[in-house]
């Protein structure tokens, strides 16, 4: 694992360094082939009720909301299988952090509540829409990264079917396709079949539930860098959970 003595910086990625990030991780993929992932988005404007929650009713949800709203941030982090991250040969260890210009708060649907969270949180969606990275060009760029399409690659996710809607939406470039079915396998083209959610693995780990953060207090974990509801400070956080996770199951 990470030392602690080890200082741990997000890389903030932004339109005008965002190829030169690609080309960092590119670089270093195939040493850490752990991805945590995270995405941060506004919120929900569709809902459903209790009697329609079925898995092709939720996803029919879930459609509505990916198909009209926009990401706001994308977190990775690579790590390799005893949990260190990339250093590039200095004494500190890096994540990334996307920054997307694609919503317009003033034209775009949004959950209202979202909108004061994230901001509370220090995103500050004025500079997302100038400076930030357009999806498009952030997908373009993902597929030639090694990130995706990569049987070597394992992905580590926490409650993660809207982080690969949004995912799967800017890799296609469209709406998501219209049944559960389709979308899974597109899930497995881009991402493999090696993709771990560790909401789903605290069902078989005792006097584990909750969201994220509750989890961290159980584990005894604390954040190392950053806010909850930042993209690149959870990605970290859900690396640290699944490792946990491993050693209660072993």
């Amino acid at each position: 694992m990470v030392l602690p003595n080890c200082s741990i910086v997000t890389r903030l990625v932004w339109s005008s360094n965002l190829e030169s990030e690609f080309k960092l991780i590119h670089s270093v993929i195939a040493k850490y082939p752990l991805i945590s992932m995270d995405t941060e988005f506004l919120g929900v404007v569709v809902q459903s009720g209790p009697a329609f929650r079925q898995p092709e009713n939720n996803y029919a949800v879930l459609k509505a909301n990916v198909d009209h709203l926009h990401l706001i941030q994308v977190g990775l982090t690579l790590s390799d299988h005893e949990g260190n991250l990339p250093n590039f040969g200095t004494s500190n260890s890096f994540i990334w952090e996307f920054n997307f210009c694609d919503f317009d708060v003033t034209r775009d649907p949004h959950a209202t509540d979202s909108i004061v969270l994230i901001r509370c949180q220090g995103i500050d969606l004025e500079k997302n829409r100038k400076f930030g990275v357009h999806s498009l060009r952030f997908a373009q760029l993902m597929k030639s990264s090694g990130l995706v399409c990569n049987n070597n690659i394992q992905w580590i996710t926490s409650h993660s079917a809207y982080d690969f809607g949004y995912l799967v939406k800017a890799l296609t470039w469209c709406v998501l396709p219209g049944n559960l079915h389709h979308l899974l396998q597109l899930v497995r083209i881009f991402f493999g079949v090696r993709v771990y959610d560790v909401k789903h693995l605290m069902r078989f780990c005792p006097n584990l539930y909750g969201g994220l953060e509750r989890v961290c207090k159980s584990l005894n974990l604390d954040r190392a860098v950053g806010k909850s509801h930042q993209a690149g400070s959870d990605s970290l956080l859900t690396l640290h959970v699944y490792k946990k996770d491993q050693s209660y199951l072993l």
